[in-house]
């Protein structure tokens, strides 16, 4: 079994999300939904997964975007995806252990293809100093960036404004250097909330009543 800081790993991936413009809210989703399986197995090197499961946990309802997805994470190295054609084995997953004190994915036995999934601090240093941006210019400046990433016209003003209030500062004191990346961590964390939002209401519907009316209508 894997060593897995929980939150150390999670704190890791999202800030991988944040810089990784190729993916989408579905490839969150479903990442999370595997984590969660992960998390099951007592967080095991490689483990057995249903696609119908992983289609219920991340909201999917298309096959064939569940094997897209998969294969994506796969291909940009979130995972390792190993598929079955056997209906009774189901597929197997390897999960990348991320750690936030290196700054570096320990990849288990994928070959290095020139681009690390987490980079250096040094090489992240480089990327911030040539592309910052500190705050947009204006309110629709936020709104086109939110449109163009397929959020809505409420989340951009709520973004907006929050950051607007305390002078576009993390904590209201460490000074935004690309306010893009702050934009995405916003809308990874609403689509966190929003999957435990809707994993809660699941499980209130499965709550019963003890004192139950037999006499009302059902």
């Amino acid at each position: 079994m894997a060593e897995v800081n929980y939150i150390k790993h999670l704190n890791a991936v999202f800030s991988q999300f944040s810089k990784d413009s190729r993916l989408n809210p579905t490839h969150i989703s479903l990442y999370l939904a595997f984590f969660q399986v992960w998390n099951y197995n007592r967080f095991r090197d490689s483990f057995h997964v249903n696609r119908d499961d992983l289609m219920k946990l991340s909201k999917i309802g298309s096959k064939s975007t569940y094997h897209r997805c998969t294969k994506e994470l796969h291909h940009y190295k979130y995972l390792i995806y190993e598929p079955s054609h056997n209906p009774f084995k189901g597929s197997i997953i390897k999960m990348l252990k991320f750690e936030t004190t290196s700054g570096q994915a320990l990849d288990l036995g994928v070959p290095n293809q020139g681009q690390a999934l987490v980079p250096s601090n040094k090489h992240i240093q480089t990327i911030e100093n040539s592309y910052k941006l500190p705050k947009p210019k204006n309110e629709i400046e936020v709104l086109d960036f939110f449109k163009k990433e397929n959020w809505t016209e409420l989340e951009a003003q709520k973004f907006y404004n929050h950051y607007q209030a305390i002078g576009w500062k993390i904590g209201g004191k460490i000074k935004i250097e690309n306010w893009h990346a702050s934009a995405r961590n916003w809308m990874l964390k609403a689509e966190v909330l929003k999957t435990e939002k809707q994993v809660s209401q699941n499980q209130d519907n499965l709550h019963t009543v003890r004192n139950k009316n037999y006499n009302q209508p059902l």
